[in-house]
């Protein structure tokens, strides 16, 4: 080689490895530059955890008069100990928390040893003496604050940034040391974009459609594409319907039919047709009181009448009227603010800002509704109970084509409505019903968060649906843009996604939740906007391989240097499977219907009385429709969705958990619906001419949306060879196999062999982690 080229090699190696020492250097010198203090990020998760309990906002458990969450508490004289402080800012040796954390009598020690709280960190005790040292600063919950949109970050790497919110994902990355992942590939990114819009695969057509489509914007149409289809808003209604505690019965033992499905419905043609969300929760706290209301409008307020409703004889009726009222003000808390005030319910709340009387304020907004507690018990059963509106036939199809009903009877629905007679609110000590103090309150929001002006702000839910969606409410907009993160990415900016209170966890990137909140409302509450900017980031582009580093360092992903591999909810594995193999039924909207389910489930939890005694399965295309629209039984919900942990409908749930379990791969081998998906698409692909590894070819790609490797290719071959030997010798046994499910095939001239023997092939794609998988 010519020496000129051997010198130029190895000054650009050198030059390489300066710019990696310098940058590897500056990435050192960033991380390890000691920052102020701060009270948000520092201080106040320690004191939630250590001392809220007995020196936080809860007035009732407050230990020597020491209030450690307001500087005027903690800044005070102690009551006990005159002339000693607390905390004394700038003289932490002066500060009387300091000497009880440090110290080693019991009886001095705090957090005190029969609390069983552990005892602070010599780290911990570090960073509350550099806190005192800097000022003892108090900063208001940063979830309390009105969010901002911060100047974008500086980064080392423009060229990999796409939008804005790259450059804040790329920001963090820098700063922690880790590099990106590049981009997935192009099949990836389709069966990404399907599951996360739509919840379908894409059909054969549309894989070969997108895969060989031109241009550099063939992404962003593609995403346009996807957005106008309609299973958009039914993939979107699923997480709504956990939020709202969706269910087909009452609950309780007695657990009868109820008919809330048409507001479902509208929940799908609001996300379809892209209803900005403040008009979205404007219609469902208050569709009712606006002005001219009209039926669909109030059709929205059964989003509150989801709770849980008794029919059975014997009850107090006060008693679950006051339940019914604290169900909806625990769901307005948690779905829509991301904050526990539950907890104030029976006293203030021990970490937040709540009082027991900000609560009843809050309360006193639904105490008003005309619902009662009891209708009679399930003998006299009706599928609405009072308020309830009624939708006529011509109704529907003139007003509200989109509800989907299936014959020509009124339809009934539980919804809001309130007494014109004003109900006054009382505190009820301990929470209790029948306990009523002599302190009334009135409808009011939670000051703490924003105040209440009543010369804005009515007395009633209008007027707390215009304070919920005003700009300035510092959670609503963060809320909301935090539920599509974790739908997309599996894990919130804010993880806590229903508890941005003190004991919630800080968001990862508080900025980034901030711009994107901002930027949310800026363009008019549009929820689609928001999800394309999400996948239209590189931060979503991203591939999911995952290095030993980005395992040992960031084992949950929280600084999103790689897509996350998550499975599909279980409706959409449902989904996912009908579908790919050609049985599902695009049927929008209507009735919930009965598919598969094992016997006996709904028997052994029923009282044996109403509609919903016994399981009674449907038959034809009904059982082939999304798993949306399966009927959902409070006391019995339906095991295979649970299995791949459903909600359960019975409170609102803004998380699912995420469980690995052996039932959920037997599930997958011998659910019936999967084994009639099998035999179906067998049954298709068998018939024709092509070759066996062109049918294969074909069954991988529509489940898994991309084409099989080699040695893939040769494996599920030498399989389906050997089923087929296998189905020879034993005819009894393919007939029983090609029996699955109830669907029957249109054509009889496949070859029913080779069908069995595909079908087993496909049982096997479909059994991949990566056929239930968006990675």
């Amino acid at each position: 080689m010519n020496k000129k080229y051997i010198f130029l090699s190895v000054a650009l190696l050198i030059v390489a490895g300066m710019i990696f020492g310098i940058r590897t250097f500056s990435r050192y010198k960033k991380n390890n530059r000691q920052s102020a203090v701060s009270y948000n990020r520092d201080i106040r998760p320690l004191l939630s955890d250590k001392c809220f309990m007995c020196h936080g906002p809860d007035g009732n458990k407050r230990r020597v008069g020491l209030r450690l969450d307001l500087p005027s508490g903690a800044f005070g004289e102690l009551q006990k100990n005159k002339g000693h402080f607390a905390i004394v800012p700038g003289s932490p040796e002066k500060s009387e928390l300091i000497r009880r954390i440090e110290s080693t009598d019991p009886s001095v020690l705090m957090p005190l040893p029969e609390s069983h709280l552990t005892k602070l960190t010599h780290d911990e005790v570090n960073l509350f003496r550099r806190w005192i040292k800097e000022g003892a600063h108090y900063e208001k919950h940063w979830a309390f604050v009105a969010p901002v949109k911060s100047p974008l970050p500086e980064v080392n790497d423009k060229s990999w940034v796409k939008n804005e919110i790259d450059q804040f994902i790329l920001a963090k990355l820098d700063q922690k040391g880790f590099d990106p992942n590049s981009e997935a590939t192009r099949e990836t990114l389709i069966k990404r974009a399907f599951a996360d819009i739509t919840g379908l695969p894409p059909t054969y057509r549309e894989i070969t459609r997108w895969g060989e489509a031109s241009g550099k914007d063939w992404y962003n149409q593609m995403l346009d594409t996807l957005f106008q289809k309609p299973s958009y808003g039914e993939k979107m209604a699923i997480l709504w319907c956990d939020l709202a505690r969706y269910a087909d019965s009452y609950g309780f033992q007695d657990d009868n039919i109820r008919s809330q499905w048409p507001w479902r419905d509208w929940v799908i043609h609001a996300f379809n047709k892209n209803i900005p969300y403040d008009k979205f929760l404007t219609d469902q706290i208050a569709g009712d009181l606006l002005p001219n209301a009209t039926k669909e409008n109030i059709l929205a307020t059964a989003f509150f009448r989801n709770h849980k409703y008794t029919e059975e004889g014997g009850i107090i009726e006060e008693e679950y009227r006051v339940s019914y009222n604290i169900d909806k003000t625990r769901t307005y808390g948690k779905a829509i603010l991301g904050v526990t005030i539950e907890c104030a319910q029976c006293h203030d709340h021990k970490y937040d800002p709540f009082s027991n009387k900000d609560y009843y304020q809050l309360y006193a907004f639904f105490n008003e509704s005309k619902e009662k507690g009891f209708e009679g018990d399930v003998s006299t059963s009706t599928p609405a109970k009072a308020p309830k509106l009624y939708i006529t036939d011509q109704e529907r199809k003139k007003l509200m084509p989109y509800i989907n009903a299936v014959d020509t009877n009124a339809l009934q629905v539980s919804v809001m409505g309130d007494s014109s007679l004003k109900k006054p609110t009382y505190i009820l000590r301990r929470g209790t019903y029948d306990a009523p103090t002599d302190i009334r309150v009135r409808p009011t929001g939670l000051e703490s968060i924003m105040p209440y002006d009543t010369l804005t702000y009515s007395r009633d839910r209008l007027g707390l649906a215009q304070w919920t969606i005003n700009k300035k409410n510092p959670l609503t907009a963060r809320v909301f843009v935090n539920f599509i993160w974790q739908e997309i990415f599996g894990r919130g900016i804010v993880k806590t996604s229903s508890d941005y209170g003190l004991q919630g966890e800080l968001p990862t990137h508080p900025e980034l939740l901030d711009w994107l909140a901002v930027d949310f409302m800026d363009h008019n509450w549009d929820i689609k906007y928001l999800i394309k900017k999400i996948l239209t980031s590189n931060t979503y582009c991203q591939s999911a391989e995952v290095s030993r580093k980005q395992l040992e360092q960031d084992p949950e992903n929280v600084y999103f240097s790689r897509s996350p591999r998550l499975r599909f909810k279980a409706e959409i594995i449902r989904d996912w499977v009908l579908s790919s193999s050609g049985l599902l039924n695009p049927q929008i909207g209507g009735p919930s219907v009965k598919p598969y389910q094992p016997k006996g489930v709904w028997e052994s939890t029923s009282s044996g009385r109403g509609v919903l005694a016994s399981y009674k399965q449907d038959h034809g295309p009904l059982i082939y429709r999304r798993g949306l629209y399966t009927i959902f039984k409070l006391t019995a919900p339906p095991p295979s969705l649970m299995i791949f942990d459903a909600s359960s409908r019975d409170q609102c749930e803004a998380r699912r958990s995420s469980t690995n379990t052996p039932l959920q791969a037997l599930t997958m081998q011998n659910d019936p619906t999967v084994l009639e998906a099998c035999r179906v698409m067998a049954e298709n692909i068998s018939v024709g001419s092509k070759p066996l590894d062109e049918k294969i070819d074909q069954a991988f790609v529509s489940i898994l949306v991309r084409k099989p490797s080699g040695f893939e290719r040769n494996k599920l071959m030498d399989y389906c060879k050997k089923q087929e030997e296998y189905f020879k010798e034993h005819p009894d046994l393919l007939k029983l196999t090609l029996k699955a499910g109830e669907f029957k095939h249109p054509k009889e001239d496949y070859n029913t062999l080779e069908a069995g023997a595909l079908m087993k092939t496909i049982l096997i794609i479909y059994n991949l982690e990566e056929a239930i998988t968006k990675s």
